[in-house]
């Protein structure tokens, strides 16, 4: 039956008839709209903030590109010879791959220490829990500041050691150093990410399994062993992929203790983009350098999700 009112307006009713159903492509169509309209500041964000930029540093890699002057001259591939014969980059790779080889295993073994740690049912664990997670709450920049005047010749740790008649180094500017220091700078910040992401992981492995395990005999050791540590593999690789991911863009730390100093011995691939791109002005040969470390990167996560099927629980 028609909709009178619209009779009366001699306009056409969008209404449906009672008693019928809206058709189902109409629905359809209408759940798509929402969809996309939802998803669309997402989208547009991506497109701006992340896949533009991407897009310009590849261009910029073919490029000389000088950014005091403002002159760019298209030089195809030589900006990646030029990088890959330099000695400088060579030692930047080296200095990379040693920070890496120490931040991500650290992160994986502290962080779980940690969260076994915490995960005992005593009192007041939620001090010690909260104690651990407030370096990552922490500004970077005040983080970095406060571990410069700790790590000095005559800052708080040497004054420490001192106590017990140990002579400690100028761990900043001493080349033997650095490299630790920024490490335990790095670790002792991030590692609480890493403790409540396993801390969630322990919390979740079912109780019988575990009283099913002692039952047989196994002792607290092959309990966690045999049981926990496979039933959180999952989160293990994502931790794995997160520290991956932080420490080869790590950049703050370096800038903020040593300027990739003493001589080259911190200076790592963050920095090191830093470095060309707005103290030599070198846009295209910094951009190039960011090409690598996205490759670097990518190669990197796609080999530890392609190796999930092999270790993670639930994953083959």
């Amino acid at each position: 039956m028609p909709d009178p009112r619209s009779q009366l307006s001699g306009r056409r009713s969008t209404r449906p008839a009672a008693g019928r159903p809206p058709r189902r492509g109409h629905l359809r169509r209408v759940d798509a709209a929402y969809g996309y309209a939802f998803i669309a500041p997402a989208v547009l964000g991506f497109l701006v903030f992340v896949a533009l930029p991407i897009a310009g540093v590849f261009l910029f890699s073919f490029q000389d590109y000088n950014s005091l002057s403002g002159r760019s001259t298209y030089v195809g591939m030589e900006n990646y010879e030029r990088l890959l014969t330099s000695d400088v980059f060579g030692t930047v790779l080296r200095n990379t791959a040693v920070f890496s080889a120490f931040v991500i295993p650290a992160n994986l073994v502290i962080g779980l220490l940690m969260a076994v740690l915490v995960n005992q049912r005593i009192r007041a664990i939620s001090v010690f829990r909260t104690a651990y997670f407030v370096p990552v709450v922490i500004s970077l920049v005040a983080w970095s500041l406060v571990w410069d005047v700790m790590l000095q010749d005559s800052g708080g740790i040497n004054g420490w050691l001192a106590m017990i008649g140990i002579e400690g180094p100028n761990w900043l500017a001493d080349p033997d150093w650095a490299m630790t220091s920024i490490i335990f700078v790095q670790v002792l910040k991030g590692v609480g990410v890493s403790m409540v992401l396993f801390l969630a992981a322990l919390q979740e492995v079912p109780g019988e399994l575990l009283e099913a395990a002692r039952i047989d005999g196994a002792g607290p050791w092959q309990s966690f062993r045999s049981v926990v540590v496979p039933l959180i593999t999952p989160t293990i690789m994502m931790v794995a992929i997160l520290a991956t991911i932080n420490s080869l863009k790590a950049f703050a730390q370096v800038f903020l203790l040593t300027e990739g100093g003493p001589g080259l011995s911190t200076n790592i691939l963050g920095y090191f983009i830093y470095e060309q791109a707005f103290k030599a002005f070198q846009v295209g040969f910094a951009s190039t350098a960011a090409v690598f470390l996205f490759l670097i990167v990518l190669v990197l996560t796609l080999l530890q999700w392609w190796s999930r099927k092999r270790w993670v629980f639930n994953e083959s």
